[in-house]
């Protein structure tokens, strides 16, 4: 009887059909997703494109509601806060840096405890209590230092700083528990064992990230102008509604979701292999990985992970699934501190195998991290005039979002097909091919940002403005090319990478992946921002103003913008490197 309920369980698993009703045949998932009452699901209801407009929907919301924050705290500061250029666009940096390194938390608690629907609820809520003081914090009065007084500037109080850096880092909290956790539950909702529903994963990917610009277009176009011509209470406020509404979004869409079953906690089992291998570092490996220890009957150890094959590399870690005399004397194979199965071993391997890719995409975060930051700077020394009308430097990323909706829409009915046809696979491109293409674009953009910058200062020698902190005559919207080529390179580089740690993370680690993904953002600003501090370091010694001091046309902007086209040369060829030696994982 117990025999035969196991196969009926297993059936259920591999995705095979069962008979709901005499005359009515039903297909379930095969990647052990279950309904929200812990349920196998059945395909036809659940999941797909009928589940992703919530989760879109929500992502959309709660992403005009981060950059409606994000587009223009650096003018936020330093016209209302009253911080300097380099320590306005540093405080920037590290809030961005700190929003995609909290994603760890989220992450980690999704992946172990609560699953990635609870997680994102829990966080949401914090999200929003942040925003709702962040949106105090510019509307009440004692909360904002004083208005300037002439070329007098009062700086805030420290109960001012508190109450706002106290909203702004409840943000980052919320932002990084959600953000691991949605694109991942988005991609959820496509079997990995149906070869027509990975396609459609494949396409989802494109889309999340098309839902993300169009929250970031009316956050860096509407929501800029009424921050700087209506006020910051209400700019900050819709924002704040806009993440109540992103709440409502997600739990709209609750009984056609697809859930995956926590698996444990990812540094427990990383522990567990790393004491195994340990205290089996003199056992010798056999040369026969069958004989490795593995569950049979291709059942995983892991909740919710389908095995993972075994591979060659790293054989000192496959000493964890070495079964020993001991092991089999006092039945160790109970014991996971003692012995790991192969499918636990290869979790580590892909982590391990992952890493240099991971590397090598943070300075690309720091080139993306200048859109916020000197490239507004570098616009609010340009002229804003559009006939009568002054446009809001910050406003200007409103053609990066453009170029990202534009150019997903190309990629994935245009390019794809074409590139499928020359590559013969799936997808056109592989992960790592668009993510390189990417990141050669990102080389072009900061060159191009450098050579508007020396026009631009070349401008104020002639117009003798060097000594005046004032606009130069020459047009803002000659920055277009610049933030149009991030677009471009974020939709080969971070889609791509999107898919990439979805794709090869291990089943039961794909949360954790996706914020190590994200963390290479956090990386990026944090990098910025120490490029920054030591550009600021050593510019400024023996009294000369710096590459960047608060008056841009005495200072080198440009030069800073030269350093970050070098570096990005010198992590392209070691990514180009790492990329031809990367082995893709093997999923049972």
């Amino acid at each position: 009887m117990a025999g035969a309920e196991r196969e009926q369980e297993e059936a259920l698993e591999q995705g095979l059909l069962a008979p709901e009703e005499p005359n009515q045949i039903v297909t379930y998932t095969g990647d052990g997703s279950v309904d929200f009452s812990g349920n196998p699901v059945v395909k036809e209801r659940t999941g797909r494109w009928k589940a992703c407009p919530f989760i879109l929907g929500n992502e959309c919301c709660e992403r005009l509601a981060y950059y409606g924050i994000a587009t223009n705290l650096v003018t936020y500061l330093t016209k209302k806060m009253h911080d300097g250029n380099a320590s306005a666009a540093s405080n920037v940096t590290t809030w961005q840096g700190t929003c995609y390194l909290t994603p760890l938390i989220g992450a980690i608690l999704a992946d172990a405890y609560w699953g990635r629907y609870w997680t994102i609820a829990t966080f949401s809520t914090i999200y929003f209590i942040g925003m709702a003081i962040l949106t105090l914090s510019a509307s009440v009065p004692m909360l904002m230092p004083p208005p300037c007084e002439g070329s007098f500037c009062p700086p805030a109080s420290p109960f001012q700083y508190t109450v706002f850096f106290l909203g702004l880092y409840l943000i980052a909290l919320g932002t990084g528990g959600i953000k691991p956790c949605v694109s991942s539950f988005g991609a959820d909702q496509f079997d990995d064992t149906d070869p027509a529903e990975r396609i459609q994963k494949g396409s989802f990917f494109n889309w999340f990230y098309f839902s993300i610009n169009i929250g970031a277009l009316i956050a860096s176009s509407f929501l800029v102008w009424v921050q700087d011509n209506v006020g910051w209470g209400l700019g900050f406020g819709i924002p704040t509604v806009f993440m109540g509404l992103a709440i409502i979004s997600f739990f709209s869409g609750t009984s056609l979701y697809r859930f995956q079953k926590p698996g444990g906690s990812p540094i427990t089992r990383v522990c567990q292999l790393v004491v195994a291998s340990l205290r089996k570092w003199n056992v010798h490996v056999p040369v026969d990985s069958s004989l490795l220890y593995e569950l049979p009957d291709g059942v995983s150890a892991i909740e919710g992970s389908r095995q993972l094959e075994h591979t060659d590399e790293l054989r000192c870690l496959d000493k964890a699934a070495t079964v020993t005399d001991i092991d089999v004397k006092s039945d160790g194979f109970n014991n996971p501190w003692r012995i790991c199965t192969v499918t636990q071993v290869e979790e580590l391997k892909i982590l391990v195998r992952m890493f240099p890719i991971w590397a090598t995409t943070i300075v690309f975060s720091a080139v993306y991290a200048q859109m916020s930051t000197m490239f507004v700077e570098q616009g609010m020394v340009l002229d804003p005039s559009l006939g009568s009308f002054k446009i809001p430097p910050a406003s200007l990323s409103t053609f990066d979002t453009l170029s990202v909706l534009i150019c997903v829409i190309i990629y994935d009915s245009v390019l794809v097909p074409i590139a499928r046809k020359f590559t013969g696979k799936e997808k056109g491109f592989t992960e790592l091919q668009r993510m390189g293409i990417g990141l050669v674009i990102s080389i072009i953009t900061m060159a191009v940002a450098a050579i508007l910058e020396i026009k631009r200062l070349a401008i104020a020698r002639e117009s003798h403005l060097v000594d005046q902190n004032v606009p130069v005559p020459l047009s803002i919207f000659w920055q277009i090319p610049q933030y149009f080529l991030v677009g471009l390179s974020e939709v080969f580089t971070f889609i791509g990478a999107l898919e990439f740690f979805y794709d090869q993370s291990p089943d039961a680690m794909r949360s954790l992946c996706s914020a190590l993904q994200l963390l290479t953002t956090a990386f990026g600003n944090y990098l910025s921002t120490f490029i920054l501090t030591m550009v600021a370091y050593f510019t400024t010694r023996g009294g000369n103003p710096g590459w960047i001091p608060d008056n841009l046309n005495e200072g080198h902007l440009d030069y800073f913008f030269w350093l970050l086209t070098g570096l990005s040369f010198i992590n392209l060829v070691v990514y180009v490197i790492c990329a031809m030696k990367y082995k893709s994982k093997k999923a049972s």
